[in-house]
């Protein structure tokens, strides 16, 4: 295969594939064997050998295929100058008219950073496993910055370990102020305030203390915490509305399909297993179990190869109700769209998996969103016993103040708080319905909508109950009296 034919190859092209290349020594085959990331059409970034050794290839094609070469050689050769510890550049060519290729010695064994934090972030906050990631990975930041660059694409993913000796890769995402110099303070905050923005909001409170690791590895700084925080909010802000955007859009995260008769939106790892439910999500409902029938919804719980998932189905009750409907997003839409707002926020919701609307020359019609099922039992459920007593567990209680707090925090109301939308699952309160969520962008029109919430929440246990006096003790009355 010509390199040029991989622009026309999709997403997942047949392996092992042969592919000519050629260096100093002459053509030779590139055998590659497996890809790790793929651009349709412009990037791909595999496993394969060359010349009778392992190496990591990336491949560039299309018509920007000659920037992206250098930016990428120009990164790898900077760090290189640098002294600074990346994998071997082995081979690399750019030929007009068929793409760019770069060709890495290929570490074995080697795990990235990202890796590794997915390993040890289900532990609690700050335990010495995810201290020890994190050192190594603001370590390795600082003595970037130490000379003079900095990775504009910075995350986990871009620091890989073999046999304790970090590698920076990614050549394409370096930058440089003055090579060989300490970046500029203004530099270094906004590119730790990429790296802290990507990190669980749980560990927010203890920037300050991992900051140290950095300091150790680049001391040149005093970096103010208040100047850190506001490029981390700056960067959340901006990460987040990136992420909204794609979960409707083809990309690596989302299989999105969008035309005149439907809007199709799938989490990509699960495209193989969600496009049958989509294709027969009325009959897996009829034969399902049914929490709710009729009307402007139906929702049921379905068991698919062993996977218990649910469904919601959006009805169209009638003309009148379609006239009100097809010119707009659809409940599914909206759901699928603060669902992943949601788990994107570390706010605990069913996953979101697949999303259908169904549509006739862009009219939208009957719409279908599926999700992760919770098997744990709603709040009504799980507090019944305490309600005379108002003895609820403590855990349960502070998750509780916990939920609250991010809500607030994020300025986020539900818009239907009853308690049958509130579960207990895995130490969490998860939300579900989630069809009138908003994320209020002032203090003023959040204000009214909490408060709304909270009333509703309230309303779930009788007023003169225990339980209820010792929930309306802890949560907090207005989002001006929340800590």
């Amino acid at each position: 295969m010509r390199l040029s034919e991989l622009k026309n190859a999709g997403r997942s092209p047949g392996l092992p594939m042969s592919i000519s290349l050629a260096d100093a020594a002459g053509p030779a085959e590139l055998q590659l064997l497996s890809l790790l990331r793929v651009l349709p059409g412009q990037r791909y970034v595999g496993a394969g050998v060359w010349r009778g050794r392992p190496v990591l290839a990336k491949l560039l094609v299309g018509s920007k295929a000659a920037r992206h070469f250098q930016r990428e050689l120009e990164g790898v050769r900077l760090l290189a100058a640098q002294g600074l510890t990346t994998p071997q550049l082995l081979a690399d060519g750019l030929k007009e008219g068929e793409g760019g290729w770069l060709l890495f010695d290929f570490l074995e064994g080697a795990e990235s950073l990202g890796e590794a934090w997915k390993r040890v972030e289900t532990l609690p906050v700050l335990a010495d496993e995810q201290s020890a990631v994190l050192a190594d990975a603001l370590g390795a930041i600082g003595q970037l910055h130490r000379k003079g660059l900095w990775q504009e694409d910075l995350h986990l993913d871009n620091l890989l370990r073999q046999r304790g000796r970090l590698y920076l890769i990614d050549g394409a995402g370096i930058r440089v102020e003055t090579a060989g110099k300490p970046l500029s303070r203004q530099t270094v905050l906004e590119n730790l305030g990429v790296f802290f923005a990507q990190l669980p909001k749980s560990l927010e409170p203890f920037t300050e203390e991992l900051l140290v690791y950095y300091l150790l590895s680049n001391g040149e700084h005093a970096l103010p915490m208040e100047a850190l925080q506001a490029q981390i909010d700056k960067v959340r802000r901006w990460r987040l509305k990136d992420f909204l955007i794609k979960v409707g859009r083809e990309c690596t995260l989302f299989s999105v399909q969008r035309g005149p008769f439907g809007l199709r939106a799938i989490r990509r790892e699960e495209e193989a297993a969600m496009r049958p439910v989509l294709a027969q999500a009325d009959a897996l409902l009829d034969q399902g179990h049914l929490y709710k029938t009729g009307g402007a919804a139906s929702v049921g719980k379905v068991d698919v190869a062993g996977r218990t998932l649910v469904i919601k189905r959006y009805n169209i009750k009638g003309f009148a109700h379609w006239l009100k409907r097809f010119w707009r997003p659809s409940r599914a839409w909206h759901s699928w769209r603060e669902g992943n707002r949601l788990a994107f926020l570390g706010i605990a919701t069913p996953k979101p998996l697949a999303l259908l609307e169904r549509r006739f020359l862009w009219l939208r019609n009957r719409a279908y969103l599926i999700t992760e099922h919770l098997s744990g039992p709603d709040i009504i459920e799980r507090f019944a016993p305490y309600i005379e007593s108002g003895d609820a567990p403590e855990a349960e209680l502070v998750a509780l103040d916990h939920l609250f707090a991010q809500l607030i925090r994020e300025r986020i109301s539900h818009g239907d708080f009853k308690g049958h939308n509130l579960f207990w699952q895995e130490d969490r309160w998860a939300l579900i319905d989630l069809d009138s969520m908003c994320q209020h962008g002032s203090a003023g029109s959040f204000a009214p909508a909490y408060a709304r919430d909270r009333a509703r929440f309230m309303r779930n246990w009788p007023e003169a109950s225990a339980l209820y006096r010792v929930i309306d003790q802890r949560l907090p009355r207005d989002i001006s009296s929340a800590a």
